[in-house]
């Protein structure tokens, strides 16, 4: 009787340990992902001796950006590719670089989004010989400018024919395209900026 006794008394004690949940610490989660892990695919490709390049870039627009546009101010965008053979010894060697300017405007009359690409930045009112396009919504015009698709942004000739190179693409707001009061408020503030940067390693002689 003592030992049965003895037995539920100690069981008592053990059972809150038992049902008690695990303490945060102590849990086992799953791995969290981080950004590298969940970042959009970059690809490069050759055709012929053309190098097009495929990117998907996910951003979210700033709010102060959102609200200039919706007050008609039209927003510029950049995208940046560079192709560089990083030396120890020396400064890296810039083999290949290539610029994407976008413009992306309100039209309050017709209540649609304008979207201008080219490859030369846009200087005043001058739009040159940039492709536009037309969106009903500005959802619409922000998926077109976060997909670059095979965008050719060099010659295979023009680069060393073997060895490793680091490919970088950046995507940001060109706030140096607003007008003067805008750019001056801007300077240095993160809600008025937009940074996307990506790199991969890649062999030349596979390209």
């Amino acid at each position: 009787m003592q030992r049965r006794a003895f037995s539920l008394a100690l069981l008592g004690c053990c059972l809150p340990w038992a049902i008690a949940p695990l303490p945060a610490q102590a849990q086992v989660a799953a791995p969290a992902q981080t950004n590298e892990a969940s970042a959009p695919a970059m690809q490069l490709l050759r055709e012929g001796d053309e190098l097009l390049l495929t990117a998907d870039l996910q951003w979210q627009l700033p709010d102060m950006v959102r609200d200039a546009l919706d007050k008609g101010i039209a927003v510029h965008f950049v995208a940046d590719v560079e192709i560089r053979r990083q030396r120890w010894y020396w400064s890296d060697d810039i083999l290949l670089n290539a610029q994407r300017y976008l413009r992306l405007s309100y039209q309050p009359l017709t209540r649609r989004w304008r979207l201008y690409m080219g490859s030369q930045p846009f200087e005043g009112q001058g739009l040159g010989l940039a492709l536009a396009q037309t969106y009903e919504n500005l959802n619409d015009a922000l998926q077109a400018m976060q997909r670059l698709a095979r965008w050719r942004i060099g010659q295979v000739s023009d680069l060393p024919s073997e060895g490793p190179a680091l490919l970088t693409l950046r995507f940001r707001i060109d706030t140096s395209q607003f007008p003067r009061p805008l750019q001056i408020g801007a300077l240095g503030r993160a809600d008025w900026n937009l940074l996307v940067t990506r790199q991969e390693r890649i062999l030349l002689n596979s390209l």
